[in-house]
């Protein structure tokens, strides 16, 4: 039988809840949250055009969110790892505009959105937390749009890396180690950049001695070099 997490016992969260709610007020909670799933690496979530019903807390594990471009190719339009909410693309609509794809094996607690709305109602700092989420997201989409439209191909990779190093330092893991859980063409997809092109920087980067590159695994050498080649352009785009 699978026990169910408790966000009062969850050390993530911090990241995806509000600080500062009282005891009372996370019971609340637990009562709402339902049982942890778990999706095995290439399972979906959700998939585009499917009911929005809830949101989900990524506990554990990595997921990356596409949608299916004109000429039916798909496209990478975020990555999303532990600590953090997704599912907020439904809200709008009523329906999920993206597919939610598992990089790795996951596990996710639910939050069905009805419940959480009323939740809401009772504690305005949770109200407050959905506001800030969404406004993140639009902030984040502002920064990719930067990203696409402004920087060259090197300084596109350089931000990606920094982004995921400032994310996984906020969940406590290394900062300048960590295994890439998306492919090569995966990056490509989510930065507007060729297989190729991906490939190419993060070979000359390992030549340069910027970073080291074994397969998935990358090791930032230069954190500060990879900070200035971003040169001022915005890289908090997820």
């Amino acid at each position: 039988m699978q026990l169910k997490t408790l966000c009062s016992t969850c050390s993530l969260r911090e990241l995806c809840l509000p600080v500062g709610l009282n005891p009372e007020e996370i019971t609340q909670l637990d009562a709402v949250v339902r049982q942890s799933r778990r999706i095995k690496r290439g399972e979906y979530l959700f998939r585009a055009g499917e009911a929005f019903t809830s949101l989900f807390a990524i506990r554990i594990g990595f997921f990356k969110t596409v949608i299916a471009s004109q000429d039916g190719r798909d496209q990478v339009t975020g990555f999303s790892m532990s600590g953090e909410l997704i599912g907020l693309d439904g809200i709008s609509s009523g329906l999920h505009t993206c597919d939610a794809v598992a990089l790795e094996d996951s596990e996710v607690c639910e939050l069905p959105f009805d419940r959480m709305e009323d939740l809401t109602q009772e504690i305005p700092s949770l109200q407050t937390h959905f506001y800030r989420l969404m406004s993140r997201e639009i902030v984040r989409d502002q920064g990719v749009m930067l990203l696409l439209g402004n920087m060259k191909s090197e300084e596109r990779i350089a931000a990606f890396l920094l982004n995921l190093s400032q994310r996984l330092q906020k969940r406590g893991f290394a900062a300048t180690d960590f295994i890439l859980r998306m492919s090569r063409e995966e990056i490509g997809s989510y930065l507007g950049l060729k297989l190729e092109t991906v490939s190419r920087n993060l070979s000359k980067f390992h030549q340069s001695g910027l970073i080291a590159v074994d397969h998935k695994h990358i090791r930032i050498n230069d954190i500060q070099k990879l900070k200035d080649m971003v040169s001022g352009c915005s890289h908090q785009a997820h």
